[in-house]
């Protein structure tokens, strides 16, 4: 029997952490918070868009019918008295009568009797007497009251994207608040005695925390908050406390590190026992050790992910497998990784049997085809490499050894950095 035949897959793996996970409870924030988050209600507007008929011109409103004699090839004028000026925000305190005009500016609302605005340009005079160069038929620019929108349309509905547009419709709508998925709650843990935080000195055996840097990075990238980011050493009793207070004040935790088969291996040793947690060996390459399952706060689960301590395979099992979890808490779907087919410039060897996960930059080739070439180091411990790379080269099992001038299915790795 193969070795990755006692593997769990990559899709079962993936289904196995989104089992049960659902949208976190919809919360009601002020709309200079919601942008970005999912509406978790159906709301309607409370006025009608726009709210009056109101002038689309800074000009003189008017009666159509006595400008028919205005223009034509002598550019004949017609002399009106300005009984009034309007502007946006005034209320009309005057009517427009045959033979008069008011003055008006855009977003003024129409005043009685006015059927139509002469834009400024076809006029000359000013505040007492205008003279209109050009006819205008009924109804010229005037922007009609609901013409946009009517009071009671629905302006957003459950699982709509609270885009800048869609902020600023709400408001104009009249609503100051939007009941929203709120952002998941991570609490991002480094493992392991020989951490230390960058900046400081470095004693013999010691390496800087990355990884949680990483990981709280992707948090963010993800849409997540990243409401605690620490390490925890090599004990047993400090490991099962810290984890059990995260577990209170968060809504996701992970881990890097101690998920393997090493003597300290802490943190698979104390989860195991609680039995709501599995360790597993997925068929891929990085990655292979993975923790999953839920941590629990009195009758409260928390999705719990123990992911490896290398840094590019704790990178590649937080795409593969907790970013589609953040975003089904936030509420959006969970597969929106941008994923291009590539063409290889070098050639490429992959294990029997796994999905390697392969680090690539991207480039434009003659062809127009868009070229990836494999980063020189491809070990899960290639942190200047993982940085360099653009794409993630997504072998399938049964692809051993692909030559130069294949073609690969990739991921885009910035492309969520794009549309934030």
């Amino acid at each position: 029997m193969s070795e990755a035949s006692d593997m769990r897959s990559v899709v079962e793996h993936l289904a196995a952490a989104m089992a049960g996970r659902t949208p976190l409870p919809g919360v009601r924030i002020p709309l200079d918070q919601a942008v970005g988050l999912i509406a978790a209600e159906r709301l309607v507007s409370r006025v009608d868009l726009p709210g009056f008929d109101n002038s689309a011109m800074d000009g003189y409103a008017v009666q159509a019918a006595d400008l028919a004699g205005a223009g034509g090839r002598r550019r004949r004028g017609v002399r009106l008295p300005v009984v009034a000026h309007l502007a946006a925000g005034d209320a009309p305190t005057q009517e427009v009568r045959p033979g008069t005009a008011i003055q008006i500016m855009t977003g003024a609302p129409m005043p009685p009797g006015a059927d139509a605005v002469v834009p400024v340009e076809d006029t000359y005079g000013g505040a007492q007497m205008v003279t209109v160069t050009a006819a205008v038929p009924v109804g010229r620019h005037i922007r009609r009251r609901g013409e946009d929108l009517a009071a009671g349309s629905v302006v957003v509905s459950p699982g709509d994207v609270l885009t800048p547009r869609r902020i600023g419709l709400l408001a104009a709508a009249g609503h100051g608040e939007v009941m929203v998925h709120p952002r998941p709650r991570v609490a991002v843990v480094s493992t392991g005695a020989e951490l230390v935080p960058p900046g400081d000195d470095l004693a013999p055996g010691q390496i800087y925390d990355s990884n949680s840097h990483l990981l709280a990075a992707a948090v963010t990238a993800a849409g997540g908050r990243t409401a605690y980011r620490g390490r925890i050493g090599d004990d047993p009793a400090t490991v099962r406390a810290e984890l059990a207070r995260l577990a209170a004040q968060v809504d996701l935790v992970i881990t890097s590190g101690g998920v393997s088969m090493g003597v300290h291996d802490v943190v698979k040793d104390v989860l195991r026992e609680s039995g709501t947690v599995e360790f597993v060996q997925v068929a891929m390459q990085p990655g292979k050790p993975q923790g999953l399952g839920v941590l629990m706060d009195g009758d409260r689960e928390v999705p719990f992910f123990g992911l490896p301590g290398n840094p590019v395979s704790a990178a590649v099992s937080f795409m593969v497998f907790v970013r589609p979890v953040v975003r089904r808490m936030l509420g959006l779907e969970p597969a929106d990784t941008t994923t291009v087919t590539v063409e290889l410039t070098a050639g490429l060897r992959s294990p029997a049997g796994k999905v390697q996960f392969a680090r690539a930059q991207s480039r434009m080739l003659p062809s127009g085809r868009l070229g990836a070439q494999p980063v020189a180091g491809q070990g899960s411990h290639f942190v200047a490499d993982l940085a360099a790379a653009d794409l993630l080269l997504v072998v399938p099992p049964d692809a051993t050894e692909l030559s130069a001038g294949s073609l690969v299915e990739a991921v885009l790795l910035d492309a969520e950095l794009a549309v934030t």
